[in-house]
């Protein structure tokens, strides 16, 4: 059996249902996040779609689903922490960004969007109004680093080293390579840089994933082996 990969959707839902039908044998995705469209709206795939948050999400929208009621059939939101059963896999979720000045916040005080929205099209969705749930703390790290036996590890961030676009500036976070040197999971998937990277970090095979309108990726739930095909 094939499960599939999905990185950042940013509301291209028809090209994510294009994918699915195209592989109808493979009965359920994951995603490393920022689903929403830029007006904070969500879909419902052709098949199950597992996903973390982004920073570009409706924050409302993932509170609601994190209490178990779901933006639409077929969308399965993955919390921090875990483990979540997902097909055969015990799949572990850090979805968010990482901010210092919020890290040791607990989750449930992150303060919410107060509203505002900006006209400013070149802000995300998250970011416009300023909703801190987009970020994820310090006791969802401890949570994650505390599994084992996990299968698969989603987060939004990269870990170190990564270098957007060759650029010089390594955006990657320590707090994940310190989550996947103490979990050990099979594999590793992120996204929000919207490039594609395969690289091992702390013994864990780490691969960054393409936005979705680039490629994909089609994984072998047993040994892993996996294949990435151009959108």
């Amino acid at each position: 059996m094939q499960i599939g990969a999905l990185g950042d959707i940013h509301g291209a839902f028809t090209t994510v249902q294009t994918i699915m039908k195209r592989h109808e044998e493979v009965p359920l995705w994951v995603c490393v996040g920022d689903v929403a469209s830029n007006d904070g709206e969500y879909f419902t795939p052709e098949r199950p779609l597992y996903f973390i948050k982004g920073n570009n999400e409706d924050f409302d929208v993932i509170a609601a689903a994190a209490k178990g009621h779901p933006p639409a059939p077929m969308l399965h939101y993955l919390a921090n922490g875990g483990p979540h059963p997902v097909g055969p896999w015990r799949v572990a979720a850090l979805g968010g960004t990482f901010a210092p000045s919020w890290y040791n916040t607990p989750a449930a005080s992150l303060p919410p969007s107060k509203g505002r929205k900006t006209s400013a099209g070149s802000l995300k969705l998250g970011k416009s109004r300023d909703d801190k749930r987009r970020h994820f703390v310090r006791d969802e790290v401890l949570a994650c680093k505390a599994l084992s036996r996990i299968d698969l590890f989603l987060t939004h961030e990269a870990p170190r080293p990564f270098y957007p676009a060759g650029r010089r500036i390594d955006a990657g976070k320590t707090v994940l390579n310190d989550v996947l040197a103490a979990m050990k999971p099979r594999l590793h998937l992120f996204g929000h840089h919207h490039e594609f990277t395969d690289s091992v970090r702390q013994g864990v095979r780490s691969i960054g994933l393409d936005v979705v309108t680039k490629s994909y990726l089609l994984i072998d739930a047993e040994t892993f082996k996996t294949e990435r095909l151009d959108t």
